[in-house]
């Protein structure tokens, strides 16, 4: 057996997933501890708020959901009151034997499995340490769990490689391709509890990659003047398609009341997140062939940082966004500081546009002058050249020591 723990704080994400499940046929709920009615007279409600009372009896917690899965050989067939009583085993020894939780039976792996949905607030507001809960108490767990039901053994595999547990499972919305509402659901339980935004363009820079928008309306439409919000569907050319849905249609509520008290907390926990923002835009401008917001935004991609650019009708950058995947937030150009922004931006990179300049002129000039140096020290070679190959001058004057009297010639007279 292998288990695979994760932790969160949106119970509300968690059983959506599983329940969703449920619902496509892919699970089934067979099991529910700790709760008052049996698991058939149990809604998604009822499930839901029996989480939700004791995780408000500790707010402070900022992670209160925890997440497991527990998987099989695939030469293995439980039933359903075996998996059962693994589980009750298994979350005993793991320290959760009084917390309310619900066992699935998953259907959708090429291996047998199940998915426990719980939370570590007790009824005393104290909450169950996290801290290293795999390996203190899942690990050892485990092996006598394998002990006691006779299971293959899951020594020596890779875990990670084995199995995955992937909480919610999401992609872009495609309009007609499912029920409008479910598949706009799905994509506010991911982004609405996960990332941390503050505004609602940040938001929306979010869910418009999964093709997903909150509007509130034009200032003269009675949405706007009501407070009210708008989620719609939109197209590959990011137009809205299809009827929107009003906020309040949604059982997570996400309201323009809602997102407000999101955006004010969500401000203080994104302080580390605009470090890391920061770091990484300095670093890139460190590279001198950063001479375009473009070559910027692949940059940045290598570090799991998105860039949406917003630009006017006449093509002008007038604004920048940031997602970082990493940290799961949201951070506007313009809060990061001016040379961060959009104008800052360009602007560094019209530096780097003229260092490189510089930088080839000054090349330029280099190679010119090693060019004349070369040229004068050709032409002085070949002055030095010339005249030791240069033939001797013949002088054919003869000193007059040396030279022969000539013998007059005496003519006499015959």
């Amino acid at each position: 057996m292998v288990a695979v723990i994760k932790t969160s704080s949106s119970i509300r994400g968690i059983l959506n997933y599983n329940e969703n499940k449920v619902a496509i046929g892919k699970a089934e709920c067979i099991s529910a501890v700790n709760y008052p009615l049996e698991l058939e007279k149990l809604s998604f409600t009822s499930k839901l708020n029996r989480f939700l009372k004791l995780a408000e009896l500790n707010t402070n917690a900022k992670r209160n959901t925890v997440h497991i899965s527990l998987n099989f050989d695939p030469s293995e067939n439980h039933s359903k009151e075996k998996l059962a009583e693994i589980a009750d085993t298994y979350m005993e020894k793991l320290g959760f034997g009084r917390q309310p939780y619900l066992v699935y039976q998953h259907y959708d792996a090429g291996h047998p499995h199940c998915h426990i949905v719980t939370n570590n607030i007790q009824r005393d507001g104290k909450r169950i340490d996290l801290h290293l809960l795999g390996i203190r108490k899942s690990e050892p767990a485990r092996k006598e769990i394998e002990e006691i039901f006779g299971l293959v053994k899951a020594e020596g595999r890779k875990h990670e490689e084995q199995f995955s547990l992937n909480p919610i499972d999401v992609g872009r919305v495609q309009y007609g391709k499912a029920e409008s509402r479910k598949a706009i659901n799905s994509v506010l339980n991911k982004v609405l509890f996960d990332y941390k935004y503050s505004s609602l363009p940040e938001l929306n820079a979010v869910l418009n990659l999964y093709n997903v928008h909150a509007d509130r309306g034009s200032e003269e439409s009675r949405v706007f003047k009501n407070n009210g919000l708008l989620y719609k569907i939109l197209d590959q050319n990011s137009k809205p398609i299809g009827v929107p849905i009003k906020a309040s249609e949604f059982y997570s509520r996400p309201t323009l009341k809602f997102l407000e008290e999101k955006f004010r907390v969500n401000e203080s926990k994104k302080q580390y997140c605009k470090s890391r923002v920061k770091n990484a835009l300095r670093q890139a401008f460190f590279d001198k062939r950063i001479t375009s917001v473009e070559r910027l935004c692949k940059r940045l991609k290598d570090e799991s940082i998105h860039t949406i650019l917003r630009k006017s009708s006449e093509g002008k950058l007038y604004g920048i966004t940031f997602i970082d995947f990493k940290t799961q937030s949201v951070v506007n150009g313009s809060s990061l500081g001016k040379e961060f922004s959009a104008k800052g931006i360009q602007e560094s990179c019209a530096l780097n546009i003229l260092a490189l300049e510089r930088k080839h002129q000054n090349s330029i000039s280099a190679n010119l002058e090693n060019f004349q140096d070369l040229e004068l020290r050709v032409h002085v070679k070949e002055n030095l050249a010339d005249i030791l190959l240069r033939g001797e001058k013949v002088n054919n004057s003869v000193s007059k020591e040396f030279k022969q009297k000539k013998k007059r010639r005496i003519y006499k007279n015959i």
